[in-house]
């Protein structure tokens, strides 16, 4: 498994970047029109599975020859106890999309807590790099307004796969407009492009580095069935359950198949 990608937010493009743009763009056009067949079933959940397919493979591609390299230099010369602080760093910048979220779900007892968080770790914590909330009992939570559209009843619509960022859905993808307003690249505006390049650049490899360790353990369960197929329903199943806060309703494609089935709401 290799879900590198994290939404770039609210970063200008220059003139290098939109050549590397058209080509990775080029890449997948040449993988969508090389694909022709979607082995299994399908699945209603995902009527655009040939497309997504294609997109899955140039994902998997690029971070075989790019992401994941870099992620595995990054942890062999970075010592942990650095690698953890940056994680928390940039864990902490995602707070204020997080409380934004919070907010607009109604959830104002957690969004206090979260606020709180996001102050204490930026103070105390000396900018985020110490998680000091955490330590004093302020649980960490994973908002964004793709569960808030979720929250207000929004239907998740087809899945999809996005180029570089990965899996996703109708109703998320939407979510990634207004995640980019509150995300730290757009509120970091007086900080040079070139800055704000590398930052991103810095975040995707600490991100891909945490999954270095699950590797393993899910290219072993994914040789005993379908990579895509793998992914998809974990993820999907993940949002679910984000939804929900943890508690969701009975899926309908879950059903037993002489049951009959429902329209799904998430």
């Amino acid at each position: 498994m290799k879900p590198f990608a994290h939404p770039a937010q609210g970063v200008r493009t220059r003139p290098m970047a939109h050549r590397f743009m058209y080509s990775l763009v080029m890449m997948a056009s040449v993988l969508l029109s090389a694909c022709a067949t979607v082995p299994g079933p399908a699945d209603p959940r995902d009527p655009f599975q040939s497309t997504n397919r294609a997109v899955f493979k140039f994902n998997e591609a690029l971070d075989d020859v790019a992401v994941k390299p870099a992620a595995q230099a990054y942890r062999f010369i970075t010592p942990q106890f650095v690698r953890i602080g940056i994680h928390n760093f940039f864990s902490n910048l995602n707070e204020i999309t997080v409380v934004v979220n919070d907010v607009l779900q109604g959830k104002a007892s957690q969004g206090g807590k979260d606020a709180l968080r996001f102050t204490m770790n930026t103070t105390v914590g000396l900018l985020g790099f110490i998680d000091v909330a955490s330590h004093a009992g302020l649980e960490k939570h994973h908002e964004d307004f793709g569960l808030t559209l979720g929250h207000w009843g929004a239907e998740s619509g087809p899945y999809l796969v996005l180029p570089l960022l990965g899996p996703s859905t109708v109703r998320d993808t939407v979510g990634l407009i207004p995640n980019t307003a509150t995300g730290p690249y757009t509120l970091m505006h007086h900080v040079s492009p070139t800055h704000r390049y590398e930052g991103f650049a810095l975040e995707t490899i600490q991100f891909r580095e945490a999954l270095l360790n699950d590797e393993d353990l899910i290219d072993d369960v994914a040789l005993s069935s379908d990579h895509y197929n793998l992914i998809r329903d974990a993820w999907l199943q993940r949002r679910r359950n984000q939804v929900y806060d943890g508690n969701p309703p009975a899926d309908p494609y879950d059903l037993p198949d002489d049951a009959p089935a429902a329209s799904p709401k998430k």
